[in-house]
C-alpha cells in the first residue's frame, strides 16, 4: 500500500509539473538590424510587403512609441540581454571584433537573460548576430546559450563569402562553437535554423534569440529577389527593400513552424529593429521621425515594436505607451514565471499587466538615452521630450503633438526643460564611464596613426 501511495504521488507530482510546463510559454525573441520606422507594412510601407510581418501585427500589439535603450547595434543588445540600461555598466560603444581582446564585450560581470531563463527550466537558443564580444568569455555559449549558431562579430556577408576568421564580416558561421559551412542566402539560412529549433523543442518550454543582420548593409539580396523590386528607381532604396522581404519571408519560415508544431498559442514574440534606420546608408526610411541611427532624435531610437502571445493578450491592439527593449527581460522572466533578479538596479518593465489592464498609468515615467558625439535625451510618460547634445541650446519637444521633433519648445517652457535636464542628470549620475574603447575609437586612433 505504501508502495502504491508513493507511486500515485509521483504520478500526480509529475502531473502537476507538466500542467505548469504547459502554462509557461516559449519566448521568441526577433530583432532586425538597421530597419527603418517606416518599413513594414503595418507602419504604413507601401513599396515593400512584410506579409509576415503583418500577420505578426495583427496578431498582437503594436506599440507605437516603443524603443530601443541605445541608436546604435551592441549597445541596445546588451541592454536587452540585462533589462538595465548598458551606461550602467559601460557598455557604450560597439565592441572591436577581437577575439583576443578581454576588455572589447558585454562585462562578465552582468548576468543574461538566458542565464536566468536556464536556471529556470528553459531550453535556450541564439540564432544570427552576437555583437557583444568576440573573446571566448564574451560568446554566447558561455552566456547563457544552450544551443547556438550564427556569426560573433557585429555584421556579416550574406552571398558567396569566402570563411576568413580573421575578417570580421566573412567569419565562419558556428553552431554551438564549431565553424560550419552553409549555403543559401545568409537571412534564409538563419530563418531555416529557427524554424528547426521551434520543431525540435516542441515538448517546450524554450527561449530563442533570433538576431537578423538584415537590413543591415552590405546589400546582397538574390538576384531574383531584386528583381521583384524593380519598379524602386532608387537603387539602393531597390536592395534595401529586397533585403526586408528576405527579411521577412525568414520570420516567416519561423513563425510558420510555430504554427506546424502546435506552439503558436503558448509562445509569447518580440519583434523590433535595434536602432533607428541609417537613411543615408542603407535606404530605409523613419517617417515622420527626425534622422537614423546614431542619433537620439526618435529616428535613431524609436522602431517598429510589436509583442504577441495568443493565450494571453489581445490581438490587432494598439499602444500608444513609450516601451522599451529592456522591458523583454522583465515581460520574459515573469511570462516564465522566474523571479526578478534584485541583486542590482533594473530598468527594465514586465509590460503584460499595462496590456491587460491588471496596470493602469505609464510602464515608464521617463526613458533616457546617451549616446557618442555628446547626445543625451530624456522623455516623460507623457511625451516631452530633452534633447541635449554638446555645444548646443537643450532643445523641448512635445512628441504627441510633434513626432517629427520640428517645433523647439525650450524658450517657451523654461520650467520642463529645467525638470527635464535635472531627472537627465539624475540619471547619468548613476552611470559609469565606458568599459572599452569601442570600434569606433579603434578605427580613429588607427585613422591617426597612418597620418601621422
Amino acid at each position: 500500500m505504501k508502495r502504491l501511495l508513493l507511486l500515485l504521488f509521483a504520478v500526480f507530482a509529475f502531473a502537476v509539473l507538466r500542467a505548469a510546463e504547459s502554462k509557461r510559454p516559449n519566448i521568441l525573441l526577433i530583432v532586425s538590424d538597421d530597419q527603418g520606422y517606416a518599413d513594414a507594412g503595418f507602419q504604413g510601407c507601401k513599396d515593400i510587403p512584410t506579409p509576415h510581418l503583418d500577420e505578426l501585427a495583427r496578431g498582437g500589439v503594436v506599440f507605437t512609441q516603443g524603443y530601443v535603450s541605445h541608436p546604435f547595434c551592441s549597445p541596445t543588445r546588451a541592454g536587452l540581454m540585462t533589462g538595465r540600461y548598458q551606461h550602467r555598466f559601460g557598455h557604450e560603444n560597439n565592441p572591436f571584433y577581437d577575439p583576443a581582446d578581454r576588455r572589447e564585450g558585454l562585462p562578465v560581470a552582468e548576468k543574461l537573460l538566458p542565464e536566468y531563463l536556464r536556471a529556470a527550466g528553459y531550453v535556450t537558443g541564439w540564432v544570427g548576430k552576437w555583437h557583444l564580444g568576440a573573446a571566448p568569455e564574451f560568446r554566447p555559449e558561455r552566456r547563457g546559450f544552450a544551443e547556438t549558431f550564427g556569426f560573433i562579430g557585429g555584421g556579416h556577408r550574406f552571398q558567396n563569402w569566402t570563411a576568413n576568421p580573421a575578417v570580421e564580416y566573412m567569419v565562419p558561421l558556428e553552431r554551438n562553437g564549431v565553424a560550419v559551412a552553409v549555403s543559401g542566402h545568409l537571412t534564409g539560412v538563419l530563418g531555416r535554423e529557427a524554424a528547426d529549433f521551434v520543431r525540435r523543442h516542441a515538448a517546450a518550454p524554450w527561449f530563442l534569440y533570433l538576431a537578423f543582420n538584415a537590413p543591415h548593409t552590405p546589400h546582397e539580396p538574390t538576384a531574383e529577389r531584386l528583381a521583384q523590386f524593380a519598379a524602386i528607381a532608387d537603387p539602393k532604396r531597390r536592395a534595401y527593400a529586397a533585403q526586408v522581404s528576405l527579411l521577412d519571408d525568414a520570420i516567416g519560415e519561423t513563425l510558420a513552424a510555430l504554427r506546424a508544431s502546435g506552439q503558436a498559442e503558448r509562445t509569447l514574440v518580440f519583434f523590433f529593429s535595434d536602432n533607428g534606420g541609417p537613411i543615408a546608408v542603407n535606404g530605409s526610411l523613419n517617417t515622420p521621425l527626425r534622422d537614423g541611427k546614431g542619433s537620439v532624435y526618435e529616428g535613431g531610437v524609436r522602431v517598429p515594436f510589436v509583442l504577441r502571445w495568443p493565450a494571453a493578450l489581445p490581438a490587432g491592439a494598439r499602444s500608444a505607451a513609450a516601451v522599451s527593449a529592456l522591458d523583454v527581460f522583465a515581460t520574459a522572466l515573469a511570462a516564465a514565471g522566474a523571479p526578478m533578479p534584485a541583486d542590482r538596479v533594473r530598468d527594465s518593465v514586465d509590460l503584460v499587466p499595462f496590456i491587460t489592464g491588471a496596470k493602469t498609468g505609464a510602464p515608464h515615467e521617463r526613458l533616457f538615452w546617451r549616446a557618442q558625439r555628446g547626445q543625451r535625451a530624456v522623455r516623460d510618460a507623457e511625451g516631452w521630450k530633452l534633447v541635449r547634445q554638446d555645444g548646443r541650446a537643450d532643445e523641448l519637444y512635445h512628441l504627441s503633438a510633434d513626432p517629427g521633433e520640428d517645433m523647439n519648445l525650450a524658450a517657451r517652457e523654461p520650467d520642463r526643460v529645467r525638470a527635464l535636464a535635472a531627472d537627465l542628470a539624475a540619471w547619468e549620475r548613476e552611470l559609469v564611464p565606458p568599459a572599452f574603447p569601442g570600434a569606433t575609437a579603434r578605427a580613429a586612433a588607427k585613422a591617426a596613426k597612418k597620418k601621422n
